[in-house]
Parts: structure tokens; sequence; C-alpha cells
């Protein structure tokens, strides 16, 4: 291990001997009146032709730059420039902030000339960034705009519906996604109801998803990443709101510690609170909706501390605590808890161009499933994150980053499988791991990113060489390709039961020791779940306002771990001579999933188009059966519109579309009484009454209706100054939820022969106020 992480290390020398540079300007882009930083703004000179664009947290640097006495300007649509005088000598590096005001005279165009340049100096394959402002284009169900909803929406995922949904990417599970907020895990980023994620919309600042092939910066997962990144309070005043509609309230608070002021440290807090209490409100509001019981209730607790130094160091402090709770009369009943706290931070020497950031993180999830049969599944995790990451710029688009991460987790869960046999697993693990990535741009056309992530896994004694590469060519300013490849392993399983209609459980287990011997034939010498990825794709800028983007791509899970839904005898001694597949407690599986996305988007001043088109084919193979798991949604279309008018554009509009096809699930053949035998050979089967059994078909052999359903809201925005001069703004917001009311299935309770479907028909009018 030591060995292979010295090797990283010497190729990071290496590419850094080769790229000896002159001098560097670096610093940091912000909003002049409120300090918060700028994203892709471009920094200029305006005797040559270098220059770069601002990253997510304002930061930009150009290098080799000759000596001497330059004019740099950063601009930005909609901002004012700024124009600094400066002066570098041979091998400087020059700290430079600048500060934009925003334009008293807007042209009211969208604001997206930068990031289409960016789109030439950057790979983006299978990656989606999403922006605060792109919410708003959303219908808001319920309420307010929430992240879930434009997840849903995204190319190539899947969600299960908005009662107990659940995210499914590209063919991978939720465990083979690693959900991210400021470097902490979310182990269940949605709650029980669908239409709410654990996120503050009004604190995000960006979120990153990779839904295949991403770079060796991120691992521990084979399928996806999401990544949320939250904004620091505000640094000059007070300020604050708040939100009630009939599902759930909010309370928002922000402010300074230390006031901002130009080239000066500033620090801040952030609060948010959201609580459901639809559990109470559906007997009144919604009676006709599952007579009344919509048993969902939730709290969300977010804060976060932030200190930023006048040169563009900052460190922050954060932590949250979710709950969920639900409980369906004679039915199943589930409460999950997920806590955390962390703390992130980023260095930026003087005179030095490298930069460093890194986090220490702790975050845990619990929860617990309860059935009539009084056979509870409860599973939970916690664990600590470790990473400190270095950053280098080599040229106009050439970067390197390198880092490490170290991470342990403790799991503990049981479960009874179909058959009513006992799994469980009590365990401790930890990883480290090592990672270097590196951008080249040959001639402003073709862009070259390689990687390489070195995972050792301790507790298994494993370690994972995983090299990723990822390259664009820009054919022209409006036609571009691009392809990523890599190879995946993660340490992580979940358990749920394929036999569920509809799966309410989510648990989660660190990768097995007591795996089966052999596998197809072959002896299993590996306990990782593993997968390699390919993509490629095309962007095609339409016009200044409209682009389409294709991808295709391919999974290949070689390794997968998952329960023995056919074990029927405990792992004993008497059992010994039994078959291995009748007494595991796992299995080894493999599959793959492949398709394509074709996503188009349309966006001017007032309108906005997003349309997605997603084929996908999902498969696994347990060694004696060939099946779909029950995510498998072979088409699944979004269309979404929104419209600005009125004056000011006071008023919005905007409506959702989603069509998918149905899900595969495992069909019931009949019932019988079963006897479990405990007292032995003495066992009176004459009289003794036994549980009831179920006699299941072939695992996923039947399919789900269609499912289908329209979103619509409308928005009304006040805004008024009070007699300080201060703004104050109100929003009104009209919702309606499944706008024809289709009945898509939710759950099935086999032994009651009782359909629970998703939500019907939901009016709903939401109030916001702040200040």
């Amino acid at each position: 291990m030591v060995k292979k992480i010295s090797l990283l290390a010497l190729l990071c020398l290496t590419i850094l001997s080769a790229n000896a540079q002159m001098s560097t300007l670096r610093g940091f882009v912000y909003n002049k009146e409120t300090g918060e930083p700028i994203v892709s703004a471009q920094v200029t000179f305006t005797s040559i032709k270098q220059g770069a664009y601002t990253d997510d947290r304002g930061l930009f640097s150009i290098v080799n730059i000759p000596p001497g006495k330059y004019t740099a300007i950063a601009t930005l649509v909609g901002y004012d420039s700024s124009v600094a005088q400066i002066e570098l000598r041979e091998n400087e590096v020059l700290a430079q902030n600048f500060y934009l005001n925003i334009a008293s005279n807007t042209l009211g165009t969208v604001q997206v000339s930068g990031e289409r340049l960016r789109k030439s100096k950057e790979i983006n394959i299978s990656k989606t960034t999403i922006k605060p402002k792109q919410l708003t284009k959303f219908p808001s169900v319920g309420g307010e705009p929430d992240l879930v909803q434009y997840l849903q929406v995204l190319p190539g995922v899947v969600f299960s519906g908005d009662q107990g949904g659940q995210l499914y990417i590209r063919g991978g599970s939720p465990v083979m996604n690693r959900v991210m907020l400021d470097g902490l895990t979310i182990y269940n980023p949605f709650h029980s109801i669908g239409l709410f994620s654990v996120f503050d919309s009004d604190i995000l600042k960006s979120v990153d998803v990779y839904s295949a092939g991403f770079n060796a910066e991120y691992g521990g997962r084979i399928s996806a990443i999401v990544d949320v990144k939250t904004r620091d309070g505000n640094k000059n005043e007070l300020a604050g709101k708040v939100n009630a509609s009939p599902f759930s309230s909010k309370l928002l608070l922000e402010g300074p510690l230390k006031k901002y002021q130009q080239d000066k440290g500033s620090s801040s807090f952030i609060l948010s609170y959201k609580n459901s209490y639809l559990n109470r409100t559906s007997p009144t509001l919604y009676s006709y909706a599952a007579d009344g019981n919509l048993p969902y209730s939730f709290s969300d607790l977010y804060g976060k501390i932030s200190v930023n130094s006048s040169k563009g160091s900052n460190i922050s402090f954060y932590g949250f605590d979710f709950t969920d709770d639900v409980a369906f009369e004679q039915s199943a009943a589930y409460r999950w808890k997920s806590s955390g706290l962390g703390t992130k931070f980023l260095l930026i020497p003087g005179g030095s161009q490298t930069i460093i950031d890194g986090s220490v993180t702790y975050s845990g999830y619990e929860i617990t499933q309860t059935e009539l049969d009084q056979k509870p599944r409860r599973s939970s995790i916690d664990g600590f994150n470790v990473n400190l990451n270095f950053s280098r710029f080599l040229g106009e688009s050439d970067r390197l980053k390198y880092g490490i991460e170290m991470n342990g987790f403790s799991t503990d869960f049981e479960i009874f499988n179909s058959l009513n046999r006992k799994i469980s697993q009590k365990e401790n693990t930890s990883e480290v791991s090592a990672f270097v990535n590196y951008l080249k741009n040959f001639n402003k056309r073709f862009l070259l990113e390689t990687g390489l992530r070195l995972q050792r896994y301790a507790s298994l004694s494993e370690t994972s060489l995983e090299p990723r590469v990822g390259m664009k060519y820009n054919i022209n300013t409006r036609w571009r390709l691009k392809g990523s490849a890599g190879m995946y392993s993660q340490n992580l399983m979940s358990a749920v039961s394929d036999r569920d209609v509809v799966n309410l459980f989510y648990g989660f287990l660190s990768g097995p020791a007591d795996l089966p011997s052999t596998f197809l034939g072959e002896p299993v010498t590996s306990k990782l779940q593993k997968a390699r990825h390919a993509v490629f794709g095309v962007e095609f800028d339409i016009n200044a306002s409209s682009e389409v983007n294709v991808e295709g791509y391919i999974k290949q899970f070689t390794q997968i771990t998952n329960i023995n839904r056919d074990k029927i005898f405990d792992d004993v001694k008497q059992n010994e001579e039994r078959p291995e597949y009748l007494k595991g407690n796992y299995v080894v599986e493999n599959g793959e999933a492949y398709g394509f996305d074709v996503t188009y988007r349309y966006e001017t001043k007032k309108l906005y188009v997003w349309t997605v088109y997603s084929f996908n084919i999902v498969n696994r193979f347990d060694g004696i059966r060939q099946y779909q798991p029950h995510f498998d949604r072979r088409h699944n279309m979004n269309v979404v519109t929104s419209y600005d008018f009125g004056k000011n554009s006071q008023w919005s509009s905007s409506i959702r579309w989603n069509f998918g096809s149905g899900f595969p699930f495992t069909l019931t053949q009949g019932f019988y009484e079963q006897l479990d035998f405990s007292g032995g050979a003495s066992t009176d089967f004459l009289s003794e009454n036994g549980d009831l059994g179920i006699n299941y078909a072939e695992i996923n052999q039947g399919r789900l209706p269609y499912y289908h359903r329209l979103d619509a809201s409308a928005t009304r925005k006040f805004e008024w100054k009070n007699k300080k001069e201060k703004v104050r703004k109100a929003e009104l917001i009209f919702s309606i939820t499944n706008v024809y009311n289709r009945e898509n299935i939710f759950y099935f309770d086999r032994v009651n022969y009782r359909r629970e479907n998703q939500l019907p028909i939901l009016p709903s009018i939401s109030a916001s106020y702040s200040f």
C-alpha cells in the first residue's frame, strides 16, 4: 500500500516538474455588496490573450504569465466590470481579488454566455450542475421548490414514487450512489413522502450529479455521486425567511458574526429548520386521500458557521439532524433518523501555486420498519471521513489534483428473508484511499483527463487499483464529442426484500467476508462489489437559447453482493451437508445496466423548457436465475415548462409531466400454513397452528402498471421597502400535485390483499416572507 501511494506521489511530482511556470495571478471574484463569491466570472488581460473562469468558490488562477505590468479585468453578464493594475515578477504568485457591482442597466438576457464558453474547457461527461435558481423553474409541489423535484428529471434517473421514494441512477441502486452534504455522507436524502428531500433549497450553493464515469476524485461507490454544497450565511445583516403550507413549515435565520468589509475577513451563520405535519392536516384538508390518513411527518435541522479570511482561505463548521416517521394503519410502519457534524476548510498559501482543501466529518443513520408479522427490519450505520486534497493550475485549462481519504464505519443489521430466516450482521470497517487526477487541454480542441484511484479496504485486506479516463473533442463552437470510462469498487451493500411489490425499507451492511467460495464455477477471490463504466456523448448548441445532449452508457457490475433469498437452513454444523446456496446469508451476483438519454433544454428571459427521455435496461444474475431488479424501468420521460409573466415578472407558472413504464415485481402464487417445527420430531403438526406462508412465483416476473403524473404550480412575488428602505419580499405559491388524479401504486400488503396508491390530486397554497 505504501509503495503504491509513493508511486502516486512520484507521478504528481513528475507532472509538476514538467510544467515549470513563469508567473501566476490568482484570486477570487466577489459580489461587492454581499461578499458572496461569483461563479463563472471571466478574468482576462487587455494586452495578452490569457484568462480563466472562476469556479464555484469564486476562485480563478492564470498561470504561465510573462513578467511585466498588466491591466487585468473581471467581467460577467449582469455585473459591472472591475479593473486592476498589476505587476508580475518572475516566478511570483500574485494574489488579486475583484469585486463586482450588479449592473444597473442589465439587458435582461439569459446569463448563459459564461457557461457556454466554459463547456469547451470542461469535459462534464454524465455531469449535471444544479444552481438554486434552476429549482424555481420546477413546480413547487406541496410548498417551496425542493431539490428532489429537480433530481427526478435528470438524465438516467429513476424515482420510485412520491411515497417512500428512492433514487436509482443509470441502473445503480441507492446504496451504489454516494450522496454528500458539504462532505458529510447522507445515507437517506429523501423523506418517506417523496415530495421533499432533507435539503433546504434556500441554503444550497450548488449540486453536482455524476451519473456515470466520474473521475478519480470520487470513490467508494460503483454507480453515481451527488455532491451537495451549501452557501454561507448573510455577511451584512440579520436576515431570514418564514414559510408555511398544509404540508410543512420552515424557519431560516442567517446573519454576520463579523460583518463583511472589502479586503477584510468576515464570519457568518445560517440555521434552517423544516417540519412536516401532513399527518395532522390531512384528516381535515385531504380527507378523500387514503381516508384522510397520510401518516407522514419529518423534521430537518441544519446549522453552519463560516469564517472567511481576506485572502480567500476559509473554514466552516456544520451539523444536521434529520428524522422521518410514517405509520400506515393495519400495514407497515417505519422510522429513520440521520445526524452528523463536520468541518471543511480551504487554504490558500501565500506565494504557493498549490491550493489545499479538506474536511473532517461524522454522520450516522438508523432505520426501523415493523410489519404486521411483528418481525422488525432494523439497520444502523455510522462513520467518519477525513480527506485532504491538493490542487494546482498548470495552464489555461490544465489542472492537477491529488489527495488522500480515510473513512471508517460500523453497521448493525437485522432482517428476515421471505422464508422467515433471520439474517443479521454487526461489523466495523475502515478504508484508506489516494487519488491523482490530471486534466490536459491540447490545442484548445481536445481535452484529456486521466486519473488513478487507489482504494485500500483494511477490514477485507484488499486493495483496488482503479484507473479513470475522460475526454472531450470540440469539433467547433457548437458541436462537442465526449466520453469517459473507469473502474469502481465499494464495501457497502444494502438489503431489501426483492419480494416486496414496493420497497420501503433500506438497510446497510458492510461487505461481508462469508461469501460463497465459488460463482459460476470460478473461485470468489474478492469480497468487494465492483463495476466498470463506459460513456459516450454528443453536445450540440442549437442556438444561444437551446441545446441538445445525447449520452449512451453501459455499467458492468462484475461483482455484487446480495442477501440470499433462497436461504432455508441455518449455517450450523448439522446442516454442513446442505448446498451452500440454501444456508449462506449472502450470494454473489453480476449484472449490467445500459441505455441512453436524450436531453433538450430551451431557455430565454421568460420561457424555460426541459425535456428528457431515458431508455434503460438492468439485468442481474445470481448464479441460479437471471432477473430484473425492482427498479428496472425501461422507459422514463420528463417534460418541464416554466413561464414568467406580468409586470417585472411578478408571476411565474410551471408544469411537470412524468411518464414511466412499470417496475417489475414478484407475483404471489398462493398461501399455505407454515410450520417451523421448532419442537423437532415431537412437533404435533396435525393440531399446531402455524404462520401464514406465501408461495412466490419466480422473482420479478410481473410488471406494475405504467406510472404517469402531472404537477403544476403558479407563483406570485411581492416586493416592497419598509420605512428604513430595506427590501422585503413575499411569495404565494399555488400548486396541484397529480392534476388529473392518476392512481399510481405505492405499496401492496400481500397478506391483507390491500393496495396503497401514491398521492391523489392534492391542491396546496404556500406563503413565505423574507426579511
